[in-house]
């Protein structure tokens, strides 16, 4: 087995996590950020897609080593914002206030973002486990062999 493909699986599943941890950080950070009503900031989203298995055709039994090089070490992560409306609080004082009152907010969860935080930082651990047991597989097999 190429124990670089495995590593690649790692380091690959890693940095779509750090991206989902960065932006869960993000929308925290711009959660009581008032604006007027069509400049506020849209909560974002991290999606993660896993790239196709080969050329599209169904890929029958195999080894491992088979299935991972038809590329599912390379997920693709995109940033796309939410869809959701601003929630107004009525505020008079505000100086970004409206005729009515109303001062608009981003439409960030706290709580949704923090579960999203923590399952990916758990996920990422995940991963560097599992890089450190293909490393250390190769460093026995390096062993074993010499």
């Amino acid at each position: 087995m190429d124990y670089l493909k495995s590593f690649a699986i790692s380091a690959a599943g890693m940095s779509a996590e750090r991206t989902r941890v960065e932006v869960a950080a993000l929308n925290l950070a711009n959660a009581n950020t008032a604006a007027e009503a069509g400049a506020v900031f849209r909560p974002l989203r991290a999606v993660v897609q896993a790239t196709p298995l080969g050329s599209g055709a169904s890929i029958g039994p195999g080894t491992f080593d088979d299935l991972v090089g038809h590329g599912l070490y390379s997920p693709s992560v995109r940033i796309e914002p939410t869809a959701r409306e601003p929630r107004r609080v009525h505020e008079p004082g505000h100086p970004l206030a409206d005729a009515s009152g109303f001062v608009s907010y981003p439409a960030i969860d706290a709580a949704t973002e923090m579960v999203s935080m923590m399952a990916a930082t758990r996920a990422y651990e995940a991963n560097v486990a599992a890089l450190n047991a293909a490393r250390t597989v190769a460093m026995k097999s390096l062993d074993i062999g010499a």
